[in-house]
């Protein structure tokens, strides 16, 4: 009882119904938002990705500020490395630390479901967002997705091949 009366504890723990979860969708994938880095100042964000059967995903590209972790709740995922190519199975956990090169793919003819988590989250919900957008309204507009990446803490390869889920795998 004595360390109650400290005060170091807080009640701000946090539910987010599932009905209020922003959700994106374009060319076979599906991002839900769980836990936007606005409930979290900007520590972490929790996403869920849905890729259909032999879906393109992000090209290489790596991140300065921030970490990434997926954990593959179905399917297989192909995951991209500056090395070449790895799969993971339902149950694996992919961390991919600053600066590590990545990307994924689904190229199998199932159904890949994984959890994403940013740490920090630096508003990826924003990016996102801004990014499924252009996606469906400027398509080929290779500078405006070099600007969204290059302010979002996303560093392209390719300059030239950075519009994701487009192109070859």
């Amino acid at each position: 009882m004595k360390y109650l009366l400290l005060k170091e504890w807080n009640d701000d723990s946090v539910i987010v119904p599932s009905h209020k979860n922003e959700q994106f969708q374009s060319h076979g994938n599906k991002l839900k938002v769980i836990i936007p880095t606005t409930l979290t100042n900007n520590q972490l964000g929790l996403y869920e990705i849905e890729m259909e059967a032999n879906t393109r995903g992000p090209k290489l590209h790596y991140h300065k500020e921030m970490d990434e972790t997926f954990i593959v709740r179905e399917g297989i995922l192909t995951v991209l490395t500056a090395t070449g190519e790895v799969t993971a199975e339902t149950g694996s956990v992919i961390h991919i630390p600053r600066f590590s090169v990545h990307g994924y793919n689904n190229n199998s003819d199932g159904i890949v479901k994984m959890t994403m988590i940013f740490n920090p989250g630096f508003s990826r919900e924003d990016f996102f967002r801004k990014m499924y957008r252009m996606l469906e309204d400027t398509l080929n507009d290779l500078l405006a997705f070099q600007k969204l990446y290059l302010e979002n803490d996303s560093y392209s390869l390719d300059e030239n091949n950075i519009i994701p889920l487009l192109n070859e795998k």
